[in-house]
Order: C-alpha cells, then structure tokens, then sequence
C-alpha cells in the first residue's frame, strides 16, 4: 500500500461495516467497479481502508480518445485516467477491460432503435443490467471475489427473505430507479457502502483520503451523450433517423407544421415545437414512427390511467401492502395497483390512483414498497386516464 495513504482517518472497523463482508476483511477480496468519478473512488478507498485485498475494475465502454477531455462522461478517456491514478494511490490494482464494442451494440444501438421507433428510452437502466452488473459480477467471481462494490447511491438492506434493495437515504441522490433490474442472486453479492451517505459526506471522506477527484464534477445526462444532443447520436448510429414528417393535431387531424425526424421528439415535450398561433399550449402527445408523425395537443391528452409494463423483475417476496410507482427517475412514487402476475419477465398492468403525465413507453415503471425496491418493468404501452377510473379502484 501507498505509504502516504493514511488509514487511520477511517477505522478499519467502520469501513469494513459498510460491506457487510462474510468474514474478517484481512481474508476477504473486494472487487470495486471504478468509473474515474468521486463516488466510486470512495467506495474503492474505504474498501482498502477496512483491510481487504481490493482490486479495481474499469470498463471501457466507448473511444477512449473521442472521451478525452469532455466532461460528464465515465469509463472513457480522462476517467479511466482518473480511476488508475486513484488506485495508485490507494496502492490497489487496477484492471481495464475494454467492452466498447459490446456496449454499442447492447446499449448505444438499442438506444438508437428505441429512438427510431418513437419510444424514450432509459439506456443506464440497459448498461446496468447488461455489462455493469452482469459483465462485472461475472469477473470479479472470475477473481475470487467476497462481493463486487460499486458507488450507487442506494442500500441493501437483510430483510426476512434475503437481500432488499432500498432507496437511498439522500432522496436528492437516490439511484433505485435504475437499478430495478437487479436480480435477488446479484444482489446477494453486490454492496452499495453509499447508499447511507449525503454526498457532501463522500466528497469529504475523498478529501481526507487525499483523493484528486474529490472535486470532480458529477457525470451529467448519459454518458456517452455528454453535450445532450441525442439525436446526433442516433443519426450517427442509424442515419434513416433524419426522416422529416408531420406534426399533426391530435384531435383535429389538421396538420401545423413538418419536423426533422421523430428523434427529436418524446412525449410529454412542450418546448421546440415550433407551431405558435394556438389557442392553448400544446405538448407531443404521441409518436408514430411508421408514419413519421408527431402527434401534439393539449396536457389533458397526456393524462394516462394505465399503463402495461413488460420484462418484469421482482426482488423479493411481493408484500402485502400498498404499492407506489415510479415512472420517470425524478418523478415522486405515486399510488398504483397491480393487475396480473409479477417478475419473472411477465408483463402486468399498473393502474395509477389518479391520472400520471409524461408517461410514455420505453420507459421504466420502478415499484416501491415504502423505501424498499419491489422491481419494475419496461412500459410497452398506457391507456387514457377516465374519470371514471378512481371509483372503481379496489
């Protein structure tokens, strides 16, 4: 270990507590997937701070050089420069696989797709349940290890049945809703040290380990759209995306202007429309990507009763109480009711207690039992809120 790494600005005992090791850490081997940022460097320094043999794992996951220099990106160019530097002065290993080719075609092509066919896609819900959790849980076993550690902000919490998956104690940093899709055996060996933390307290804890990413700005929108601009990606990824078409009323039929391609476009999206002169503020209510149109009118078009959700994973014996749900990951969990199985990839309709905006598929749908993490599921498609609906509630 680096000499000038000082352990005794965190006890061993407190730092090997927030991994729940399964035995004395002198005899446990911790893996910690190091994306170059603050959070997962933290993870990583409090790991050798409890006194296990820790190594760091990075996956490239995009043109090292294109990533060189941008902020808001991870695990690419200057943060896998950053997570080796870190590693060094912990004085842990530091191993870099490159993934890029597998996260285009299971991440960055599939976003392009979804994008393609009219739906708003989540692509970090994708790379967590593809090469961040299921790619990395696989090597660190490879590597013999106790569990894998990453800087997620959420807990896991021993609950009667095994392992729960819970928000996080900072609603500000909570990152549950993208991590619905962890499966119970995965989270038997994960470990979020995290997840209790306001975020101050982790930029702190950096400080005092001497970590040179202890000011590092947050990664911001998704990684490899760090400029925000998603329709450039997709173009690049597939050019038929360019494909001009109508915007037409959703009412009236009448058609108010053309656009430059359905990928510049999700439901619920007021601004950009550029079709001034009417009578109320209207919004993008529908895509239709066959017929490259966009569909627009006012909000109340956008109140959704229901909606049908698919490629359910439930962690967890489903509890017997009242279910909140979570649509957009800085949306507030609302009351719904389940109708139809749960988990196990099956599909199941969510009905909200009253009308919910902005829902629109290729989203997820996350449900919540109070602060526990029951699973979620990818939304195919939603209803019309009636009415009627709140009177015939169970």
């Amino acid at each position: 270990m680096n000499p000038a790494f000082n352990l005794a600005r965190v006890s061993a005992e407190q730092a090997a507590a927030l991994f729940d090791l399964p035995r004395a850490a002198a005899q446990c081997r911790v893996v910690v997937a190091m994306s170059g940022g603050v959070d997962s460097s933290v993870v990583a320094a409090l790991a050798a701070a409890s006194g296990a043999e820790v190594i760091g794992v990075t996956l490239q996951l995009y043109d090292y050089g294109a990533a060189t220099g941008r902020k808001g990106a991870c695990c690419a160019g200057d943060d896998i420069r950053d997570a080796r530097k870190v590693s060094d002065r912990l004085g842990i290993a530091h191993y870099v696989f490159d993934h890029e080719s597998q996260f285009r075609e299971e991440v960055v092509e599939r976003f392009a797709e979804d994008y393609l066919a009219g739906r708003t896609p989540i692509p970090c819900i994708r790379c967590n349940m593809g090469p961040k959790f299921t790619d990395l849980l696989r090597m660190a076993r490879e590597l013999g290890a106790d569990c894998l550690a990453t800087g997620h902000y959420v807990r896991r919490v021993e609950g009667p049945a095994g392992p729960e998956l819970h928000r996080a104690l900072d609603p500000a940093r909570d990152q549950s809703y993208f991590l619905y899709g962890t499966t119970e055996e995965q989270l038997d060996f994960l470990r979020f040290p995290l997840g209790g933390m306001p975020k101050q307290e982790v930029r702190r804890i950096a400080e005092e380990f001497g970590l040179a990413v202890a000011a590092k700005p947050d990664s911001q929108d998704i990684c490899f759209v760090p400029d925000g601009d998603y329709a450039r990606i997709v173009k690049s990824v597939r050019p038929e995306g360019a494909r001009t078409g109508k915007i037409v009323h959703a009412e009236t039929g009448e058609t108010l202007g053309e656009h430059a391609g359905v990928i510049h476009y999700t439901v619920g999206q007021r601004r950009g429309l550029e079709i001034g002169g009417q009578a109320e503020p209207l919004y993008v209510v529908a895509l239709d990507a066959g017929s490259a149109e966009v569909r627009v009118g006012p909000k109340r078009l956008l109140a959704v009763g229901s909606a049908r959700i698919a490629e359910t994973n439930r962690i967890g014996p489903l509890p017997d109480v009242p279910l909140t749900a979570k649509v957009r990951s800085l949306a507030k969990p609302v009351p719904v009711t389940l109708e139809g199985p749960f988990g196990e990839g099956a599909e199941v309709t969510i009905r909200f207690a009253d009308p919910e905006f902005g829902v629109a598929p290729g989203q997820a749908a996350v449900l919540y039992a109070g602060d526990r993490v029951v699973g979620g599921g990818w939304i195919e498609a939603t209803e019309p809120y009636s009415s009627q609906e709140s009177s015939t509630q169970p």
